[in-house]
């Protein structure tokens, strides 16, 4: 059976096919709905403090048995330059000055909420971690192999992959430069960003591991599914085709401006947050990228865009927030989660059917 291999053997699941952490858009019932359906939904728990997470973790087990995982951001070896602080500061001055906010406190926890973390999931007996802006330190690893979860690393580059390998991970997703919201990338690579589209990174990074790896990064259907596992991937990651769904927390600001994009619509930037990111195009990527120094590193360049952002989305604004989204907006369509697995399957199927 195509369904049958390697990924879904390790990761106790029916369909290979993986729900993104989408950081602040997932929801129990989104996550829940996904493992029902056979595939493996996956808690965005980027932002979470240690109740938000243990709150989520334990609804999801009220809703499902099946397998689920934890997505979580590697803590970043930050640059705290009070300088370039303040310079950001004046220059988002006049945003926060039109929705009526205050300066923000810069509060660096990110190693804290990690660990947090990782207890929780071991403590719930979460079956699955799933990592994203780097690789765990051994001790970690170790913790969390020891409590029998299956550990999950993304890679943008082959080079990133033999480190997530070599590490210790169980799958490693390989990341595309199609896909939407942050970058997964975390070896220096100075001031280059790497792009390597899905197509051509995935049979580079199969040939170079022996762990089973996950396609990422505009795949929207079953067509992108099967070309994936052409490639030599056992499996995808499908973010915006999650984010759309009725079960996501994503905004109806957000969604219907993926539902309004196309392909030549969405940039990579670094401007919201500090890290890149791709999002559809708006006003205020276009004015930051007149901005005359350099931008703060994750999270610190989060955090100070953060209530900007948050403002403008419930002022219904979308050239001052975030619009993360892939590059396949033209194949994204809103329905229930269920109905977008059920759709993919039989895609996957009815093609088979034919060769």
């Amino acid at each position: 059976m195509w369904n049958e291999n390697g990924m879904t053997k390790v990761l106790g699941i029916q369909y290979p096919i993986i729900q993104a952490g989408m950081a602040g858009s997932t929801t129990p019932h989104l996550v829940s709905t996904i493992s029902e359906r056979g595939g493996l939904g996956t808690i965005g728990a980027g932002y979470f403090n240690a109740e938000k997470l243990e709150n989520e973790i334990l609804e999801v087990q009220r809703l499902t048995d099946k397998p689920f995982g934890v997505n979580l951001f590697v803590p970043s070896k930050n640059r705290y330059l009070p300088d370039q602080i303040n310079h950001m500061n004046a220059w988002l001055k006049p945003y926060r000055r039109a929705f009526n906010l205050e300066e923000p406190v810069v509060n660096v926890t990110e190693d804290i909420q990690f660990k947090q973390a990782i207890d929780l999931i071991i403590k719930y007996r979460v079956p699955v971690c799933c990592f994203t802006f780097g690789i765990p330190d051994e001790e970690t690893i170790q913790k969390l192999k020891e409590a029998n979860v299956t550990l999950v690393g993304t890679a943008t580059s082959v080079d990133e992959a033999i480190e997530n390998e070599r590490s210790g991970m169980d799958i490693i997703v390989a990341q595309g430069s199609e896909a939407g919201g942050h970058r997964g990338s975390f070896l220096n690579h100075g001031d280059d960003e790497p792009m390597i589209g899905t197509m051509s990174l995935v049979p580079q990074v199969v040939d170079n591991v022996t762990v089973p790896v996950v396609a990422a990064g505009g795949i929207m259907d079953g067509r992108g599914l099967l070309a994936s596992m052409m490639l030599g991937a056992q499996g995808v990651q499908m973010g915006t085709a999650f984010l759309i769904s009725d079960e996501s927390a994503a905004s109806d600001l957000l969604k219907n401006a993926i539902l309004g994009s196309k392909e030549t619509d969405t940039v990579v930037t670094k401007v919201f947050s500090g890290k890149y990111a791709r999002g559809i195009h708006n006003e205020f990527i276009d004015e930051m990228n007149q901005f005359d120094g350099e931008i703060p590193d994750y999270p610190i360049q989060n955090q100070l865009t953060n209530s900007i952002r948050k403002a403008a989305a419930q002022d219904g604004n979308r050239e001052l927030t975030h619009m993360w989204s892939g590059q396949s907006p033209r194949l994204a369509e809103k329905m229930h989660a269920a109905m977008i697995m059920d759709r993919v399957i039989s895609q996957v199927n009815k093609k088979l059917q034919l060769i």
